[in-house]
C-alpha cells in the first residue's frame, strides 16, 4: 500500500532545501506572536477556522502553514504583514514538497498531490492521509529493520505534508475503504488508538469525504490480495498504486487498472455506509471509555 514505505533507501534530509528550516523558523514565530497576543492553540485554531492540534504541529515545524492560514493568522494576532509577508516562500516550498518522498515513491506522491480523485482500500493500517502525527510515529518506529530518530521524523513529517491535500479547493474526490481489524489494532497504544479514531471521525464528517468500512462478519471479499489505491491525475486517465513489501507499482494500462475499478466498486458495495460506518467507530469509542 502507498503508506507502508517500507524500501529502505538513501533519502536527501529535507534540510538541504531549506524547507525545514524555512517551517521551523516560521512555526517559532507564529507561537511568539500567539503568545504575545494572549491566546491558547485552542484559541488561534478557532479563530483562523483549523484544529488545535493542527496549530501545535505547524508551531513545531511538523506541519506547513497553509497561505490561507498565514493571512487569517496575520491579521488575528496583529502580525503588520510579517506572516503575509512569508507566503511567497510557502508556496514554493510545497510546490518542492513531493521531491522530499523516496526516489521510489515520488511518482505516486506528484500523482496523487495533483489528483482530481482518490480512491483508496486498506487493509493492514489506517491510511497516511487520514493518520494522526502519533500514530504515523508509532507505525515507523515499529519499522523492521529499525529506523534512526532522523529518519522517522523526516517520514512522519512528509506523510503530515501530503494530509495538505484536505486543503484544496476545489477538493479532489475522496473516498475510503478501511477493514475493521484495522480500527480495532491499537497501534501505538491506547491513548494513540483513540486519538486516531477521533481523526477518522474528523475526516470521515467532511463533505468532501466518504468513509467506509469493510466488516470482518463478510462472508465474501473481492480484494484477498491487499491494499490498492485509485487515482485520478489531473489531465490523466486513472491509475491504480499498489506496494507490499517496498515493492511499488504505478500501473497506468487501462485494462489492468480497469481491474482495479471494479474491484473497489464490489468493496465499497459490500462495505458499511459511510453514515453506518462512522456508528461503527462512534460505538468503538464509545467502548473504550
Amino acid at each position: 500500500m502507498a503508506d507502508a514505505e517500507r524500501e529502505e533507501r538513501p533519502e536527501r534530509p529535507a534540510e538541504e532545501d531549506g524547507t525545514a528550516l524555512l517551517f521551523n523558523s516560521l512555526g517559532k514565530q507564529i507561537k511568539v506572536l500567539r503568545e504575545a497576543a494572549g491566546l491558547s492553540q485552542k484559541e488561534l485554531g478557532a479563530a483562523t477556522h483549523c484544529g488545535e492540534a493542527l496549530v501545535s504541529s505547524m508551531e513545531r515545524g511538523v506541519r506547513t502553514p497553509q497561505p490561507a492560514f498565514l493571512r487569517l493568522a496575520d491579521e488575528v494576532l496583529g502580525a503588520r504583514g510579517v506572516l503575509k509577508a512569508a507566503i511567497p516562500d510557502v508556496e514554493k516550498a510545497l510546490a518542492k514538497a513531493r521531491t522530499r518522498h523516496p526516489d521510489w515513491f515520488r511518482d505516486y506522491a506528484k500523482a496523487e498531490a495533483e489528483a482530481l480523485a482518490v480512491h483508496d482500500y486498506s487493509n493492514q493500517a489506517v491510511p497516511g492521509l487520514l493518520q494522526t502525527e502519533e500514530y504515523a510515529r508509532a507505525v515507523f518506529t515499529q519499522r523492521r529493520p529499525l529506523l534512526d530518530e532522523r529518519t522517522i521524523e523526516k517520514r512522519v513529517a512528509d506523510r503530515l505534508a501530503r494530509q495538505q491535500i484536505f486543503e484544496r479547493w476545489p477538493a479532489p474526490t475522496f473516498s475510503f475503504v478501511v477493514e475493521e481489524s484495522v480500527l480495532q489494532r491499537p497501534i501505538g497504544g491506547a491513548t494513540v488508538h483513540e486519538h486516531q479514531l477521533r481523526r477518522l471521525l474528523h475526516i470521515g464528517r467532511l463533505r468532501t469525504v466518504e468513509l467506509q468500512v469493510m466488516t470482518t462478519d463478510r462472508e465474501e471479499h473481492p480484494s484477498m490480495g491487499g491494499a490498492f489505491i485509485l487515482l485520478t491525475p489531473k489531465g490523466l486517465r486513472q491509475v491504480a498504486y499498489t506496494e507490499i513489501y517496498g515493492h511499488s507499482r504505478l500501473i497506468t494500462d487501462h485494462e489492468e487498472v480497469s481491474v482495479f475499478t471494479e474491484r473497489y466498486g464490489i468493496i465499497r458495495a459490500q462495505a458499511l455506509t459511510p453514515r453506518e460506518s462512522l456508528a461503527l467507530i462512534e460505538k468503538k469509542l464509545g467502548e473504550r471509555r
